[in-house]
């Protein structure tokens, strides 16, 4: 295991780290529209029930493995009246042509988990319960850090639309002087053309991007267990950056992180699997008993000379079967060697996605930066444009060059903030939210 980050070395956290994820990690963004969606994907998120359901599922086969540590208890009561046949052999010798049986007996079954097939095979079902539950957390994490990933992908689109309007509304003007200008004989009819395709060309990504912001509506109307026709999301620009987010050491993160958890778990549960195949080479001693009450007439049935009893018990060794019980243990190791390989794997995943999104956080913070200047340049540079178009120095084309130029690198600030946003969901998703291992129920 790695001492620490590669990434965290440039990956610099405000201090004091109060952002650091807790249970309801969303709520480091302080934003109470996404508190509130997420709430509602705890609550009526239909896949998370599914998972729900299948760690119950999961408990309640443990309950039954363990049932193997006690005997059975069986009892059933009958009442006959039987008549013999006259040409019977020794008819009436020995017993009445016609009589009653009333019987109240009680069965008990039970063997011995001398070679612990019992105890790996409840441990199998208990490690099983528990991968279980650590996917179920891997579920809910999964879900929330989509919802949070949708949100803040729509709140860009939001940013983006918020631009597109109020540039539409700008290109309008400058065709309204544009149109002016031509009229009074001081710019030609191609400046008008240029400045009306600039205009439907804006106005045509404006409509684009209401394509774009409904499906990431009706996602969030999915997650958040709603039929989209009965949810809507009020418009919302982004305008902060992501919260500082600390990482910790890659040994914390085999505790947070549930699918690690859950891998582990299924080690377990391999193991374990090895010991109930190894149990069949031994031999098994069941133990019966039975037990109660057997009489012609109902009124004397619960008396004690109607009384029986019997116990028995027994030795059984396979003595041959063709290599099966070779086979299946050989089947549970090959098993285990795949459950210890997916984990390492498992693991392996998780350092590389974290790596990949503090990589992702330090660059775009930089990147950022960057082109916040040339949101800065750009804009001076139309400021100029429009100043030489007015006073007649240019020509339209060095207006609608300008103009192309900074809204591009509008838009791509704002898509670099999305992306900061987002490659701040993953992050915490990558670091196992704020979930940690000690939740895993004890089963």
């Amino acid at each position: 295991m790695p001492p620490a980050y590669k990434e965290a070395a440039n990956f610099n956290v405000a201090q004091p780290s109060d952002a650091a994820a807790k249970g309801k990690w969303w709520e480091v963004y302080g934003d109470p529209q996404l508190n509130s969606l997420e709430e509602q994907v705890t609550v009526s998120n239909e896949t998370l029930k599914a998972a729900q359901a299948q760690f119950l599922e999961a408990r309640a086969a443990v309950r039954v493995a363990r049932a193997a540590y006690y005997p059975t208890v069986s009892g059933a009561a009958s009442a006959a009246r039987t008549g013999q046949s006259q040409n019977k052999p020794l008819f009436g010798a020995t017993s009445p042509v016609t009589y009653n049986d009333f019987q109240l007996p009680v069965d008990v079954a039970y063997e011995p988990d001398v070679w612990g097939r019992v105890r790996r095979t409840v441990e199998a079902a208990r490690s099983e319960a528990q991968a279980s539950a650590a996917d179920l957390a891997s579920v809910d994490l999964s879900l929330h850090a989509e919802l949070a990933l949708d949100y803040f992908e729509l709140r860009g689109l939001d940013s983006q639309k918020h631009l597109l309007d109020s540039t539409v509304v700008s290109y309008e003007k400058a065709l309204e002087l544009t149109q002016s200008r031509y009229h009074g004989g001081i710019a030609s009819a191609v400046d008008v053309a240029q400045a009306q395709t600039q205009l439907e060309t804006t106005r045509a990504e404006d409509e684009d991007v209401d394509v774009q912001r409904t499906a990431f509506e009706h996602a969030i109307a999915v997650l958040v267990g709603k039929a989209p026709a009965e949810f809507g999301q009020q418009p919302t620009p982004l305008t902060a950056p992501p919260p500082p987010l600390p990482a910790g050491l890659p040994s914390e993160l085999l505790q947070r992180r549930p699918d690690i958890a859950a891998a582990e778990r299924r080690v377990q549960e391999a193991n374990a699997e090895i010991g109930v195949a190894r149990a069949a080479y031994f031999p098994q001693f069941p133990l019966t008993g039975a037990g109660g009450f057997d009489s012609a007439r109902l009124g004397i049935l619960l008396q004690g000379p109607s009384g029986f009893w019997a116990l028995a018990g027994s030795a059984a060794e396979l003595i041959f079967d063709g290599g099966a019980r070779r086979g299946i243990t050989e089947e549970a190791r090959a098993a285990y060697e795949l459950s210890v390989d997916n984990y390492r794997q498992t693991t392996l995943t998780a350092f590389q996605e974290v790596e990949d999104n503090l990589a992702a956080l330090r660059v775009l913070e930089n990147e950022a930066r960057t082109q916040d200047a040339a949101v800065a340049a750009s804009g001076h540079s139309l400021d100029l444009s429009n100043s030489r178009y007015r006073g007649g120095v240019a020509n339209y084309l060095e207006v609608t060059t300008a103009q192309s130029a900074a809204l591009a690198d509008e838009r791509a600030a704002v898509d670099i903030l999305t992306r900061r946003m987002t490659a701040s969901v993953l992050l915490i998703k990558a670091l196992g939210g704020g979930w940690n291992v000690s939740q895993i129920p004890a089963m």
